[in-house]
């Protein structure tokens, strides 16, 4: 999975308004296409431009040089505005940019505009649509805001001296952005959507977790950033980490307290609701996170057919490899992984895909381990996507609490090759509109990740196990995926779109041998997360039947390295739209 910002689809839009406004005198689009050409070409730099500046956060993470991007006005360092009135701006000013949007004509563009136009055009819409939605979000909970300040701040690289004054001077607004919190909590318990239980005491646990660290993140890591610039004495050194530790101390633990409180006053808040769809306009809320943030057009209907017949397959499937095959299930719990270490894996699999997808220059990568101060809440791994002008900054981060030695070969594959990693990089490799950069869907880039993961088991070895079982082994594993990414996408349009309960969703997992406990983990990660794990399901579903119909339609053109291109080169968009272009791409061949 990637970190991304709360609520990131919306924050684009405020930003571009500015835009709208700047552009408004660039005259009539002449007859010319050259000249509608560099037009559009300069709104979407503009574009860009805009989202880059919003906040210091977002351009520091963004762009390492922003003068290389003719951005030369300094940005106060801060974090985005999270208040419910900036979120509605945001989408108010969309349906502005929408109308300028509609004054380019497609016809006058090159087919790498259009696709451009078509992705900000599906997103701009469904920003709009978002107004009405926006309390039915939460920012606590399983990965809320809580848990991303402290891996932002400890990611926050120190390039020159002015990182370091604006990283001190972030910290220092740690206690408003908490207040911008539950402010918009307050927004929402007054429109009657009130945070289960459950959510506010995931995150009470999660603040004491971070609080209870005793050599800190936040202390540890600016000591270790600050240590490794060349521009400060020793004394300078020794002051900013006096600085940092006192704020630390006196700034960020104190908001930390304060949430705390605040967040034990709504427990128990008697509310019955828990379940999307038990609120006013819960299902259409839903079928637009499958729009806008699974990248799909199935309804919840069709996700459900889908992921069914795709768990009835693999079990069939299971069932047959372990009935004509009586010791493999055995020699599948007792699989030793030839590979262990991260960095070996990592090699064997960059070796790999460069066999079955396309090529691309080595990426410089950095392998790191979650924090023990947020092992607890974090996920098993995730990719920190770099800024787009830099290849020295891609991190990986692995949480060793959670990930098996058997887990890691195809944990790596998603986060690193041919997933995430690979899957960014191919892309800016391929010099895009900068927009494109930021214009994402989920279902696009998980799906992406998944289908990397899956693909991946055909690499995998054992120790001391003959050819033919190694590769029902790879079957088998593979398969283990499969059951789970259905059972868990299911259990998500099950809870939040078909009102099951915690009861009723035990039950249904029961028979896939999954226990009460582990349903109940599942129960609640889904109502904190809806549709996400949707965008790793469908997004596979999605990715899977283009592939085998791209099979079909083209089968004398078909390889899968072409297919692979033709993915990773269209980028980041929903799947109707990627449908197009992967099709294009075949009939040009």
């Amino acid at each position: 999975m990637r970190r991304h910002s709360v609520k990131k689809s919306l924050f684009i839009l405020f930003c571009l308004l500015y835009t709208v406004i700047i552009l408004s005198g660039c005259g009539q689009v002449h007859s010319k296409n050259t000249q509608a050409e560099e037009n559009f070409d300069h709104f979407l730099t503009s574009c860009f431009k805009e989202y880059v500046t919003r906040d210091g956060v977002t351009l520091h993470f963004k762009l390492s040089d922003p003068s290389s991007f003719h951005i030369t006005k300094p940005v106060s360092p801060s974090f985005a505005n999270l208040s419910y009135e900036s979120q509605k701006a945001y989408c108010d000013q969309s349906q502005k940019l929408l109308n300028k949007l509609y004054s380019y004509p497609k016809s006058h563009l090159t087919q790498n505009q259009k696709l451009t136009w078509n992705i900000l055009e599906q997103m701009l819409r469904q920003s709009v649509a978002q107004k009405d939605y926006l309390l039915y979000s939460s920012m606590l909970g399983n990965n809320g805001l809580p848990s991303q300040i402290p891996v932002t701040l400890s990611e926050y690289s120190f390039r020159n001296t002015q990182d370091v004054t604006d990283y001190l001077s972030l910290v220092n607004q740690v206690p408003n952005l908490f207040e911008q919190l539950l402010s918009f909590e307050e927004n929402r318990r007054e429109a009657g959507i009130i945070s289960p239980d459950f959510v506010i005491t995931d995150t009470i646990d999660q603040i004491d977790q971070f609080l209870s660290d005793r050599s800190n993140l936040l202390i540890e890591s600016f000591d270790e950033r600050i240590q490794s610039l060349d521009c400060f004495s020793e004394d300078q050194k020794n002051s900013y980490i006096a600085n940092n530790r006192s704020l630390v101390q006196n700034k960020i633990f104190p908001a930390y307290r304060d949430l705390k409180k605040s967040l034990k006053a709504y427990v128990p808040s008697g509310e019955k609701k828990e379940r999307l769809c038990q609120y006013e306009k819960g299902k259409d809320y839903y079928r637009l996170l499958l729009s806008s943030n699974v990248g799909t057009e199935m309804t919840p209907e069709e996700c459900i057919e889908a992921l069914k017949k795709m768990l009835l397959k693999t079990t069939r499937e299971v069932s047959t490899l372990t009935k004509n095959n009586p010791d493999l299930y055995m020699q599948y719990l007792n699989a030793d992984p030839f590979l262990k270490n991260p960095n070996q894996i990592m090699k064997n699999l960059k070796e790999y895909t460069e066999k079955d997808f396309p090529g691309i220059s080595d990426i410089p990568f950095l392998l790191k381990s979650v924090p023990d101060a947020l092992s607890g809440t974090s996920a098993c791994a995730f990719y920190m996507i770099p800024p787009i002008d830099s290849k020295n900054e891609n991190i990986i981060y692995i949480n060793q609490t959670r990930i098996g030695e058997n887990e890691m070969f195809s944990t790596l594959a998603h986060e690193g090759y041919p997933g995430h990693l690979y899957q960014t990089n191919y892309f800016l490799s391929t010099n895009p509109a900068p927009l494109r950069t930021v214009l994402r869907t989920e279902g696009y880039d998980e799906g992406w990740g998944t289908y990397a993961q899956l693909y991946s088991y055909r690499y995998l070895s054992f120790r001391n196990t003959d050819q033919k079982t190694q590769t029902l082994l790879r079957t088998l594993c593979r398969d283990n995926d499969l059951l789970s990414l259905s059972l868990s996408s299911l259990s998500d349009l099950y809870v939040n779109y078909k009102n099951y309960d915690r009861e009723k969703l035990a039950s249904f997992l029961n028979q896939y041998g999954i226990d009460a406990e582990s349903s109940n983990q599942i129960y609640e990660y889904v109502i904190e997360n809806p549709a996400v794990y949707l965008s790793y399901g469908i997004g596979y579903y999605e990715l899977d039947t283009l592939k085998q119909n791209m099979k079909s339609q083209f089968s004398k053109e078909f390889s899968e390295k072409k297919f692979h291109q033709a993915v990773l080169h269209t980028g980041s968009c929903n799947f109707s739209i990627l449908h197009d272009e992967v099709e294009r791409f075949f009939q040009r061949e």
